[in-house]
């Protein structure tokens, strides 16, 4: 079923992961950085997005969809890594040093996948314990 809140939570994770990318900076200065200019930032955040919409459409299977959300927390986490490694490794004094908002992208997918599984997961109580009552 479609109409779930776990599809919500879904549709604003790919959104965020596939959409918001292009419009906000990842890295300020003088030019700003968009996740679309580097190809490791681009594909990861293009396969989080990927991973929230075949999720949305495999609600028949909530076990799956739990762990597709899983194996993109872990995928948001390794891009939030990334940017970390990327402000750690760039000096102070570069034309790239200042931080965009693009960066708490990874951050805002996280808590969205985090409450769309908790969703996932209460469905999957709920029908369990209606097959008891059986």
């Amino acid at each position: 079923m479609l109409q779930r809140i776990q599809t919500v939570y879904l549709l604003i994770t790919s959104a965020c992961a596939g959409v918001l990318p292009h419009y906000l900076s990842l890295w300020g200065g003088s030019t700003d950085e968009f996740a679309f200019e580097s190809i490791e930032y681009y594909v990861l955040f293009l396969a989080s997005a990927l991973l929230a919409l075949i999720s949305i459409f495999l609600f028949k299977s909530r076990q799956t969809q739990f762990v597709l959300g899983r194996l993109n927390i872990i995928l948001n986490l390794i891009l939030l890594g990334l940017f970390v490694y990327r402000l750690l490794t760039v000096s102070g004094e570069t034309a790239n040093s200042e931080k965009g908002i693009g960066l708490l992208l990874p951050i805002l997918s996280i808590v969205l996948l985090v409450l769309a599984n908790k969703a996932i997961k209460k469905d999957e109580a709920l029908v369990k314990s209606v097959d008891r009552l059986r």
